[in-house]
């Protein structure tokens, strides 16, 4: 082993190790002993856990329509039931050791096996019980590592090996474990971030007391301090001072003040439309040739989501600067009109209240702010053309077409009236050769 590299060596040598403290125990009464408290630990917890599981499940188990904060925290605690079994393990062990200790003066081995049920509850903790992907991902690269490297005795070793190796970056430096361990708190650190702001979130949508608009500024300033909080919170467990990062700061303001205009304005229009409260989640509005209702909004850009399951990102500057309707801002009610026309050789005095009559019938239309009133427009060229204004709840597209309905109704009415709807009709004079107009019949 002399010419081979030094990890290759250095794990010889903890190989050699192992043998001989394996063979250290297994010539040893002692360790026997510690070996058959282990065994003895680990089948009087799966008793225990085997006879107060099923009671722990009852007491845990809230009625399925029970929301109240208790019945959360009791789901919340019914989750973690699998760790029961390495926990009493873990906690026998532990109470074993120090007899143990006491009559032998050794514990290598009862050590040992409380740091693999210790390692076993991390796994069930991993693999059984977290269902959130980016947990799951850190217990399976981050937890489950360090306590498999804490149960054989490495864990130590390994944070030397990483706090010795130091990564240069400029003017700077920084060793491996430190870049780890701000990795690991970090992800930690903002994963519970988001967790909390999806809470605060969620309970501020609630309040249905609230304007939409002021809700959305409450869940957007509950954001930022949120995560700025928990910058906070890093950057101090890190040992980094936020004086250290005031000439870094400056230079990026400076490169988002050049580079980063649009998303600047954008930024600045999402919070003054929140403030104005003109547009908001749930507004069915029309600009530039674009018609939607809004879904989401964000720091940059509304989501508008057409009746026909398109989504446009529409920036925020673009609802500032641009002529915006909005078809939900003043309440529900949207007033509509049905064109249509009549024959001349039509007593046009009774349209206006036949239609009227007809399109009143119709169970969407409502009577408020005006009733159904029917305009004589203009003579045409085939026929005298009329309009029909109504009122609705709703936008007149999508699941809710009122037009087509009305149309029905008008020429039912008509229909039944025997008033004629005319086509385009012309009128051709034919010339002769001479001149003359022929005889007509």
């Amino acid at each position: 082993m002399e010419n081979q590299p030094e990890f290759v060596t250095q794990a010889w040598d903890y190989g050699l190790q192992a043998w001989d403290i394996a063979k250290t125990w297994v010539m040893s009464p002692a360790a026997w002993s510690q070996f058959a408290v282990l065994v003895a630990a680990y089948v009087l917890a799966l008793l225990i856990s085997r006879l107060i599981k099923p009671t722990l499940r009852r007491m845990l188990t809230p009625a399925n329509d029970s929301q109240s904060i208790f019945a959360s925290a009791r789901r919340f605690v019914l989750v973690f039931v699998p760790l029961l079994l390495p926990l009493l393990a873990y906690g026998l062990t532990a109470a074993g050791e120090g007899v143990i200790r006491s009559i032998f003066d050794s514990g290598a081995v009862i050590a040992f096996g409380n740091r693999l049920f210790l390692l076993l509850a991390a796994y069930i903790l991993v693999h059984r019980i977290l269902k959130d992907v980016f947990l799951k991902l850190l217990g399976k690269f981050i937890l489950i590592p360090v306590t498999a490297l804490h149960a054989v005795g490495l864990l130590s070793v390994a944070a030397q090996a990483l706090e010795t190796t130091i990564v240069p970056l400029g003017n700077m430096s920084f060793n491996l474990l430190w870049l780890l361990q701000g990795v690991a708190l970090g992800s930690v650190i903002f994963w519970l971030g988001r967790w909390s702001n999806d809470q605060s979130s969620n309970y501020i949508n609630a309040q249905q007391e609230m304007p939409p608009a002021t809700r959305q500024l409450a869940s957007k300033a509950a954001e930022i301090a949120i995560f700025g909080a928990a910058f906070l919170v890093l950057m101090n467990i890190m040992g980094i001072s936020l004086t250290s990062l005031a000439v870094l700061g400056g230079a990026i303001g400076v490169g988002l003040g050049f580079g980063l205009q649009k998303i600047a304005a954008n930024f600045i229009s999402g919070v003054i439309l929140l403030l104005e409260g003109q547009a908001t989640v749930g507004d069915y509005v029309s600009l530039d040739g674009e018609a939607g209702t809004i879904v989401k909004t964000t720091a940059r850009a509304m989501i508008l989501e057409t009746f026909d399951g398109r989504w446009i990102v529409v920036p925020n500057e673009d609802f500032i600067t641009s002529r915006v309707t909005n078809y939900s801002d003043q309440g529900k009610a949207n007033r509509y009109e049905a064109p249509f026309s009549v024959s001349y050789d039509t007593d046009i005095n009774l349209v206006p209240d036949i239609i009227e009559e007809a399109v009143c019938a119709l169970p969407f239309v409502l009577q408020t702010p005006d009733k159904p009133d029917c305009e004589l427009r203009a003579f045409g060229d085939s026929g005298v053309d009329f309009a029909v204004e109504y009122w609705v709840n709703g936008i007149d597209d999508g699941k809710n077409r009122f037009a087509p309905q009305v149309l029905f109704a008008i020429w039912n009415a008509l229909k039944a009236h025997d008033i004629e709807i005319p086509f385009p009709q012309r009128v051709v004079h034919h010339v002769g050769l001479n001149g003359n107009e022929p005889p007509t019949s």
